[in-house]
């Protein structure tokens, strides 16, 4: 597997290349955040994805169209990912229960959409939505 065939201005990957029998699969990032971010907002007591303002430091919900700016994907030396999610969540749940079902969703779905393993899923929870 080859991370950042191609690289932006700042060094970001922006795909990933793996080497198949017949030839190459490239695989966007954008892929690695759009289906992790749906994984973790269609989990129970997610408000959804977060992401802290630059100028104010105030946390904002993300709507759908942008929910990708809350998701990190990092790639690892051996060919795997490391996945950081900011989310919201609703008041009154069990945060540790939403994490182990966050990571088990996130980790199952995107390996079996991919074929990329996925080393961790890191939970950063920015915000507790009270409406």
């Amino acid at each position: 597997m080859d991370w950042c065939a191609t690289s932006g201005a700042e060094g970001k990957c922006y795909h990933m290349k793996i080497q198949m029998e017949k030839g190459n699969l490239v695989i966007s990032n954008d892929v690695f955040t759009q289906l992790a971010g749906v994984i973790a907002t269609n989990c129970f007591g997610v408000k959804g994805m977060a992401v802290r303002s630059k100028t104010d430091g105030l946390v904002h919900l993300l709507r759908r169209e942008s929910m990708a700016k809350g998701v990190k994907v990092t790639p690892n030396e051996d060919g795997s990912v490391t996945i950081d999610l900011h989310i919201i969540v609703d008041s009154g749940v069990n945060i540790a229960a939403i994490s182990s079902a966050i990571t088990n969703e996130v980790t199952y779905t995107v390996q079996q959409y991919t074929g990329v393993p996925v080393r961790s899923v890191e939970i950063f929870i920015d915000s507790i939505s009270f409406s």
